[in-house]
């Protein structure tokens, strides 16, 4: 009798751990990752095309529509999904004070304050939904209102891109710029195509404003494919008061302007939460973010204290954010996307990174004079520091051959962002 009723129990732990095992196994929701058509780079376009590095996460959720009337409440579209939002992000990077434990998207309404001197944002293209989209965001997600001028680099009004990727790329440069130092006033520089001389020709634009704002950050979230010529470009980044941040793409390798030594190279990373809670578990290394030596730029003084990773090379990137479109970031673009109406978007790739970095190193508020002294002061924490997070987990690059380790490595650099001290 006694044997039976202990064989019973057992019988019913077993038929409950694999009840509970196929439950905790089985997917919240199926998502498939989209590569917009302005993020497809091709080869013979190095050095004369800019790309976007947008990729976007579609959970199987059907359209994700936008409530004109909802509510500020800091909270994401829809819950359940646990991508990320303002407030999220900030409590993961310690923009706040006191963040909420676990930092769930569906729990967390804390935005971050602060910021000045201004941000620049180059794209290219027009996106005629800009200032009444990040007006939106900014009141659904509980952010003040922005203070935005769109700039023309070429003076006639850009055309619209006709797929629509440029357009969703300056919602998200705006959007996360703005949430990361909410008190910067923003310029958005629009080139009149992403062939490179127009490109070129908003960046410069772009540095003399901010230059003439009392200084500040350019973000790029495009690159192009590294080019023999890249070198006797890097000049342009080098405007008085201003640090340049461009994205490192979202493919292994290296890309420029990232690759310059004028510019903060901006890689991408992975937040890992549990998927039933919510909760913050790590950040971890995104194998498909962009990173590795340079085909032609040196080592700059910088990066001399890592010459044993990097060699004769200028290694990417030097510090990272959450990229991985499975652990993307809410977005709000309402113009037509390659031909669908838009709305609220999941985005990833190192498209986020760039903007949301130099968003926090505004608000930081340190302002150095170039890109070169925002490095040396970001590299003085190689080897650790309670202002940044040192990403240990993870592979990237090439066949996955490059590894997350303590310091500085090719798939985040120095590491990813924690509070607003030592940048």
């Amino acid at each position: 009798m006694k044997f039976t009723k202990w064989f019973a129990l057992f019988l019913a732990f077993v038929f409950i751990f694999a009840a509970h095992s196929l439950f905790a196994q089985a997917p919240r929701q199926r998502r498939h990752v989209m590569v917009p058509q302005s993020s497809v780079a091709l080869p013979t376009e190095a050095g004369l095309v800019a790309h976007t590095n947008l990729l976007v996460s579609a959970p199987d959720v059907g359209p994700i529509a936008i409530d004109v009337n909802a509510s500020p409440n800091e909270l994401p579209p829809l819950p359940g999904l646990f991508f990320e939002t303002p407030a999220s992000l900030a409590c993961v990077y310690r923009l706040v004070k006191n963040p909420l434990p676990g930092c769930n998207p569906d729990q967390t309404t804390q935005t971050a304050s602060g910021g000045s001197g201004a941000i620049a944002i180059v794209d290219a293209f027009d996106d005629p939904s800009a200032a009444s989209d990040l007006a939106l965001f900014s009141f659904i997600f509980g952010l003040p209102p922005a203070d935005l001028t769109v700039v023309y680099a070429s003076g006639p009004q850009p055309p619209l891109d006709p797929t629509g990727g440029w357009e969703l790329e300056e919602s998200l440069d705006l959007q996360y710029a703005h949430a990361m130092a909410p008190g910067a006033k923003l310029f958005l520089v629009e080139a009149a195509s992403n062939k490179g001389n127009d490109i070129l020709n908003a960046i410069i634009l772009a540095g003399t404003l901010v230059s003439g704002a009392g200084g500040g950050e350019v973000s790029m979230s495009f690159t192009f494919g590294e080019f023999a010529q890249e070198t006797q470009l890097d000049s342009i980044f080098t405007t008085p008061k201003v640090v340049y941040f461009a994205s490192t793409g979202d493919a292994p390798g290296a890309e420029w302007p990232a690759t310059s030594p004028n510019v903060v190279a901006a890689g991408g990373t992975t937040i890992s939460r549990d998927s039933s809670t919510g909760r913050f578990l790590l950040e971890n290394t995104w194998q498909d973010a962009g990173g590795g030596p340079s085909l032609y730029e040196p080592r700059p003084h910088f990066q001399d204290r890592i010459a044993q990773i990097v060699g004769p090379a200028r290694g990417t990137p030097d510090l990272s954010f959450d990229a991985n479109p499975t652990t993307g970031v809410w977005v709000l673009d309402t113009n037509l996307f390659q031909g669908k109406p838009g709305g609220f978007f999941i985005v990833g790739g190192t498209s986020v990174s760039s903007p949301s970095l130099a968003g926090i190193i505004n608000n930081a508020g340190d302002f150095h004079s170039s890109s070169q002294e925002e490095n040396s002061a970001i590299y003085q924490h190689i080897f650790g520091s309670n202002n940044f997070r040192d990403i240990v987990y993870g592979n990237c690059g090439l066949n996955s051959s490059d590894f997350a380790f303590p310091g500085w490595d090719f798939c985040t650099g120095v590491g990813s962002n924690l509070g607003l001290n030592g940048k």
